[in-house]
C-alpha cells in the first residue's frame, strides 16, 4: 500500500528567487498592478498606500528586510533537505496555473496531469525590468527543455478514484509544443528538488480565476480524497505532497495568514473549509493549495511552521511567506 509520509507547504514568490537588495525594487511592479485590500475589495496601489499610512515603514528598514530574507532562504534550503532525506518514490505537487498552460478558452477547476513527463522550458524574454526577469527565470531551466518524470500509473489511479468520489476532474497527458510547466510547479522542481528527477504527480487547482474556483471546502475534501486514492494504490510507495504558493499576497494580510496558520496548527478542518472566499482572491487564492494539502495530511504531525510577513513597499504589498513540514508521529 502506498502511504503519504511527508507534507510540505512552501511559498513560491519571485521574492524567494531574488537577492535581498532586490526586494524593495518590487515597488516598480506593485505600483502598476491591480490589488485587493484586506477586505478583498479591488484597489489601486495609491489606495493601499493611503490605507497603510506609515504603519509599514518599520518593516522596510534594511536590517529587517535582510533578516527576513536570510530566514526565507534558510527555509527553502531546509525544505529541500527534508525532501531529499525522505526517500520518496513520488512527490504530489498541488499548485495553480496563472494562465501559463490553461486560459479562458479552457480553465479547468481541478486537473490531474497524467503524461509520462512534464516539461520545464527556459523563461521567455519580455519580462521587464531586468532584475525581475532574473528572478522569474529561476523558476525555469536555463540550458533548454528538461522533462520531469510523472508517475502515470498513480495519476490514472488517482483520476479514477476521484471520479468515484464525485470529483469530475479534468486530465491532460501533454502540453502544447514549446510550452512548459508554470512557476508553481517549476519552483518545486528547480528550487525544492534542485532539479532531481523524482517522479511527480502534478495537480492543478484554478485558485485565481472566477467563476470556477473550487471552494475551500471542496479543496479540503479533495485533499482527503487524494489521501484515500493514494492509500488504495496497489503498490508499495512512499509519497510526499507539497502545496506550492501563498500565503497572502500581493497585499500582506497578517490576520488572514494568522487564521490559516492557527487552523493548520490545530488541525481544524472546519476553520479551513469556512475561510471567507472573498479573501481568497489574487495571490491569496493560493491558500487553497494549502487547504488541499491539509486535507491530505490529517494523519501526519505538524513538525514545524514558520511565517514571515515579507513587506516590500510602504503600501503593505509583499508576500506572507510560510514554510511548513508534516511527518508521521514518532
Amino acid at each position: 500500500m502506498a502511504q503519504i509520509v511527508l507534507g510540505i507547504g512552501s511559498s513560491h514568490t519571485p521574492m524567494l528567487n531574488a537577492p535581498v537588495e532586490d526586494w524593495p525594487r518590487f515597488i516598480e511592479r506593485d505600483q502598476r498592478r491591480p490589488h485587493r485590500d484586506k477586505a478583498g475589495r479591488p484597489v489601486s496601489y495609491e489606495e493601499l498606500l493611503a490605507q497603510a499610512g506609515d504603519t509599514v515603514l518599520p518593516q522596510l528598514s534594511p536590517d529587517v528586510i535582510a533578516d527576513k530574507h536570510r530566514r526565507a532562504m534558510s527555509h527553502v534550503d531546509h525544505l529541500s533537505d527534508v525532501i531529499d532525506r525522505a526517500a520518496l518514490d513520488v512527490l504530489v505537487i498541488v499548485g495553480d496555473d496563472q494562465k501559463e498552460l490553461y486560459g479562458d478558452d479552457n480553465m479547468p477547476s481541478i486537473l490531474v496531469y497524467r503524461g509520462g513527463t512534464i516539461p520545464n522550458v527556459p523563461a521567455r524574454p519580455g519580462i521587464a525590468p531586468e532584475w525581475a526577469a532574473r528572478a522569474s527565470a529561476r523558476f525555469y531551466e536555463t540550458e533548454g527543455q528538461r522533462d520531469y518524470p510523472v508517475d502515470t500509473a498513480l495519476a490514472d489511479h488517482t483520476i479514477s478514484h476521484l471520479i468515484d468520489a464525485g470529483f469530475d476532474v479534468a486530465c491532460a497527458d501533454s502540453v502544447a509544443q514549446g510550452e512548459g510547466e508554470g512557476h508553481a510547479f517549476g519552483f518545486v522542481h528547480t528550487r525544492l528538488l534542485r532539479r532531481r528527477l523524482l517522479p511527480c504527480l502534478p495537480i492543478f487547482l484554478n485558485t485565481y480565476y472566477p467563476p470556477n474556483q473550487p471552494t475551500p471546502a471542496r479543496c479540503f475534501r479533495l485533499g482527503q480524497s487524494l489521501r484515500a486514492a493514494i492509500e488504495a494504490f496497489p503498490a508499495q510507495a512512499r509519497i510526499g505532497i507539497v502545496a506550492s504558493g501563498g500565503l497572502s499576497h500581493f497585499t500582506v494580510d497578517e490576520s488572514l495568514d494568522g487564521m490559516v496558520i492557527a487552523a493548520l496548527r490545530a488541525g481544524d478542518a472546519q476553520a479551513l473549509m469556512n475561510l471567507p472566499r472573498a479573501l481568497l482572491e489574487s495571490g491569496s487564492s493560493e491558500i487553497r493549495n494549502w487547504i488541499c494539502l491539509a486535507g491530505a495530511i490529517e494523519h501526519l504531525n505538524l513538525e514545524s511552521i514558520d511565517y514571515i510577513p515579507a513587506y516590500r513597499t510602504p503600501a503593505g504589498t509583499g508576500t506572507g511567506l510560510c514554510f511548513a513540514v508534516w511527518r508521521p508521529t514518532v
